[in-house]
């Protein structure tokens, strides 16, 4: 019987404190953070695990004709975490519930670069949440609201920002441009 020799593959760990995305299952981003913290705090970790993140927005949603701001997963599936890579940093993050793994080239994490951290930041950062607007320049809607009100028309242009349309209503026989909140038409 060979013996058995031992290979000691000493890996060059990244000691700056950089951002990592992590992989997990869909829908676990949250407890996949909270765990995360948790046992950066049980574990004494704090000094190499930072801050872990799960990138949102805030959107308005129309939904039974009622408008409400909704936090919206910018990358589904994704934890971003703020750590000094060491084995045992990446071993916790790499053995919590419900992480596949990080996000890099073969079995090493790539950290993320700080513009595109910062990019996500300002995209998560934004007061002002967007509309969604599920229509598009064309589409043909009845008005449901206001002095317009049973007229139809077709969508001009879409202003997301202020959630507002700009649709054309045939009215004495000329197409007569209309500025309509979106929860004011519906589809024909």
């Amino acid at each position: 019987m060979a013996a058995a020799t031992t290979t000691s593959t000493s890996k060059r760990y990244d000691t700056s404190k950089r951002w990592y995305a992590i992989h997990t299952y869909s829908g676990y981003e949250e407890k996949v953070a909270e765990s995360i913290r948790q046992r950066a705090d049980s574990l004494d970790m704090k000094d190499k695990i930072f801050a872990v993140l799960v990138p949102k927005e805030k959107m308005i949603e129309i939904k039974n004709g009622k408008r409400r701001v909704v936090e919206k997963r910018i990358f589904q599936g994704y934890v971003l975490v703020q750590m000094k890579l060491s084995e045992d940093a990446w071993y916790i993050v790499r053995n919590t519930p419900s992480v596949t793994g990080f996000v890099g080239s073969g079995t090493d994490p790539t950290p993320i670069e700080q513009d595109e951290i910062e990019k996500i930041q300002k995209r998560m950062g934004l007061e002002q949440p967007k509309h969604k607007i599920d229509y598009n320049i064309g589409d043909v809607v009845n008005i449901i609201d206001g002095p317009f009100k049973g007229f139809d028309g077709s969508i001009n242009e879409i202003d997301a920002q202020k959630g507002k349309l700009k649709v054309l209503v045939n009215m004495f026989g000329r197409e007569t441009p209309v500025e309509l909140d979106s929860l004011q038409v519906k589809r024909v």
